[in-house]
């Protein structure tokens, strides 16, 4: 009787040690695939999530900057009564460009 409780103590601790090791192999491929992984990562230039929404936060702030900015604008248009900027920066240049050089006189040729 003690012999089959030897035995059977034995082929515990041989599966508990066998457990241990097959916990141990899985921690290593763990940590061999997170390694792999991290530095795939790194190479192709990926934004880590704390990176990406640090930015995110900026743009929504500078959207917000961007609609108070206009509002303000429109309301000192209106209180001065000028006519609104044109929609496409390069129009507007030109017609300043033509409004400052007298017809004649150094003025971009046509």
């Amino acid at each position: 009787m003690s012999q089959s409780n030897r035995l059977y103590d034995e082929f515990a601790r041989l599966v508990t040690d066998a457990a241990g090791v097959a916990q141990g192999v899985r921690r290593e491929a763990e940590t061999v695939m997170r390694g792999q992984l991290e530095r795939l990562m790194a190479d192709m230039d990926i934004v880590s999530r704390e990176d990406f929404e640090a930015v995110r936060e900026m743009a929504r702030l500078a959207r917000e900057e961007n609609v108070a900015l206009k509002a303000r604008i429109e309301a000192l248009e209106a209180r001065i009564g000028a006519a609104p900027a044109p929609a496409d920066p390069a129009a507007g240049a030109g017609k300043a460009r033509a409004k400052r050089a007298p017809s004649g006189q150094g003025g971009p040729s046509a």
